[in-house]
């Protein structure tokens, strides 16, 4: 049976200082690929989350020059002829600015949450740490 048989963890015991010195480089590449790669997913997903925010203050920004619109037919139809049709129009002004509203803060909530610091950040500052020797690493944290 050779020395590499049975149990993996034996074996990577019996390996020289040498040999794994020689994995590093592999295994540094096979880390920053890991990394890129995640960062290349939350950076997408991010973009997602922004576009959907912008969209919607895009579509809010509409609801609310269509308000002004009405805004401005309420106030012509009330100087204009003095009836209740002004009262018609004020009303839907109104449910307009109210969708428009609604629009902002939701759009505002997306556009924050892609904003937020990500794993990736905070993974990338404690990997970083942990080279300088500044930092513990802990494999389940």
């Amino acid at each position: 049976m050779s020395e590499h048989d049975g149990n993996p963890l034996k074996a990577a015991n019996r390996r020289s200082l040498f040999e794994l010195i020689g994995d590093l480089p592999g295994l540094l590449v096979d880390l920053v690929r890991a990394e890129i790669e995640q960062f290349k997913a939350e950076l997408s997903e991010k973009g997602q989350r922004i576009g959907l925010g912008v969209a919607l203050m895009a579509v809010a920004a509409g609801f609310a020059f269509f308000g002004l619109a009405v805004l401005v037919a309420c106030a012509v139809l009330a100087f204009a002829l003095i009836v209740p049709a002004w009262l018609a129009a004020l009303i839907v002004a109104g449910i307009l600015f109210l969708l428009a509203i609604l629009l902002i803060f939701i759009g505002r909530g997306r556009i924050q949450a892609g904003l937020a610091k990500s794993e990736f950040d905070v993974d990338l500052r404690r990997d970083m740490d942990v080279f300088k020797g500044e930092g513990s690493y802990d494999r389940h944290a």
